[in-house]
Order: structure tokens, then sequence, then C-alpha cells
């Protein structure tokens, strides 16, 4: 059985949220690292079991870019760039949530092409994710 898209929203939503918590500490210690890289790949792969084309609705491009990051973190674990982390902590990590609870708010009727979202694009962003997860 699928999870429903708003639940597996809010899955991400809730790992993003703890990941938040956990980078207010000190991110110049590489456990607090290592908790953020753990959650934030969770969060992805929460987003991974979206139907292909909402995931493309809500973060356009950036996706392949948050897959990427999140390889990095599953496969090349002792090899993450801190500043890197803490750049998508500061520029990307608040679009994503941004992006994430814009559609729960709007809910599934949030499609391509309505008045919120265009085909390519976040559904929401002052810059575009694509822009910042590089």
């Amino acid at each position: 059985m699928s999870q429903d898209p708003a639940e597996i929203l809010r899955d991400a939503l809730a790992q993003s949220e703890i990941m938040q918590a956990h980078a207010e500490q000190d991110l110049n210690e590489r456990l607090v690292i290592d908790a953020v890289c753990m959650r934030s790949s969770a969060g992805v792969e929460a987003l991974a079991s979206l139907d292909p084309a909402t995931r493309d609705d809500i973060f356009g491009g950036a996706w392949p870019l948050m897959w990427g990051m999140r390889n990095r973190i599953a496969h090349g674990y002792l090899l993450v760039d801190a500043s890197i982390i803490r750049q998508t902590l500061v520029h990307d990590i608040p679009t994503i949530v941004s992006c994430i609870r814009l559609r729960l708010e709007l809910g599934p009727s949030a499609a391509i092409g309505d008045d919120h979202t265009t085909a390519g694009e976040p559904a929401h962003a002052d810059v575009p994710l694509d822009q910042g997860l590089r």
C-alpha cells in the first residue's frame, strides 16, 4: 500500500524540523553535522516515495540535486564536507521546507499550471532551489 502524498510530505517536514533542531547546536561539532546529515538524508528518502510528477511539480529541477546530496551522505558519509552542509542549511533547507509547507497548505489540487506553480519550477521559492543546491 502506498502512502498518501500528504503523509510523505509531513514525514519529510518532521525530519527537517528535527534536523533544524540539531543545527541549532554547534555546527563545528562532527556529531552535530552527522545528526544533521542523517535527518537530511531521511527527509529526502521520504520525498523519494512521492510520485515523480509530484516531486517535479514541488521541487522542479532541484530534485536531482537533492537526491545527489542524499547519495553523497548515504554513500560517502565520512567524506561529507561540513561547510557544504552548513551552506545547505542556510540556503536550501528553508526553501525546501517552504515548498513542502506550501504543498501541504494547498493540498493535492496544487497541480502544474495552476496559479501557484509553473511546470519545472518549485512550488514556492524566493530563490530557485536548483540555484542554491549546487
